[in-house]
C-alpha cells in the first residue's frame, strides 16, 4: 500500500519550519526569541568577528556559510548543474567584519532565504528528483548552524 502526502500538506509544514528557523519561533522547536535572524539581529560585528577558539570559524563564516549553502541548494532545486563548489572557501577567507560588512552579511543571507523560498513555493520546483532531500537538507543545516552560533553565544558573549 502506498500512502502519499499531499504537496500542499507537505509544503505547508514546511515552511511553517522554515519560518520558525529563519525568521520567527512559531512554537514547533525552537524557543521564543532564538530563529536566526532574530538571533543574528543581537549580535555585533565586533563579536561576530571573534573566532570561538583558536580551531574554529567566526560568526560571519557562520553567517556566510549557511548563505553559501542557501544559494547552491537554491541551484540544485532549480535543476541547475553544480559543480565544483569549493565548500572550505569561506572558512578559510571569511573572519573579520566592520559593522557594515556584517549588516551587509545579513541582508544576503536574508535575499538568499527569500530565494529559496520562492522557489519552493514553485510547484514546477517539486518535479525536481532533489526537492524533497534539498528542501529538507536546507531546514537541517542551517537548524545545525543555528545552534552552533547560539552555543557560540554562550562562549563569546
Amino acid at each position: 500500500m502506498s500512502l502519499s502526502i499531499p504537496l500542499e500538506q507537505f509544503t505547508a509544514t514546511l515552511f511553517e519550519t522554515l519560518d520558525e528557523t529563519f525568521e520567527q519561533v512559531q512554537g514547533i522547536y525552537l524557543d521564543r526569541g532564538t530563529s536566526l535572524f532574530e538571533t543574528l539581529a543581537g549580535i555585533t560585528a565586533e563579536t561576530a568577528s571573534k573566532p570561538v577558539s583558536s580551531t574554529c570559524a567566526t560568526l560571519a563564516a557562520q553567517v556566510e556559510h549557511v548563505r553559501f549553502y542557501l544559494d547552491i541548494l537554491n541551484d540544485v532545486l532549480m535543476g541547475k548543474d553544480v559543480k565544483n563548489v569549493d565548500w572550505g572557501e569561506i572558512w578559510r577567507t571569511v573572519s573579520l567584519v566592520t559593522a557594515e560588512e556584517w549588516l551587509a552579511s545579513q541582508a544576503r543571507l536574508r535575499e538568499s532565504y527569500r530565494a529559496v523560498r520562492g522557489t519552493l513555493s514553485n510547484e514546477e520546483t517539486w518535479k525536481n528528483d532533489d526537492a524533497v532531500s534539498g528542501a529538507l537538507a536546507i531546514l537541517v543545516h542551517t537548524a545545525y548552524h543555528l545552534g552552533e552560533i547560539r552555543q557560540a553565544l554562550c562562549t563569546l558573549l
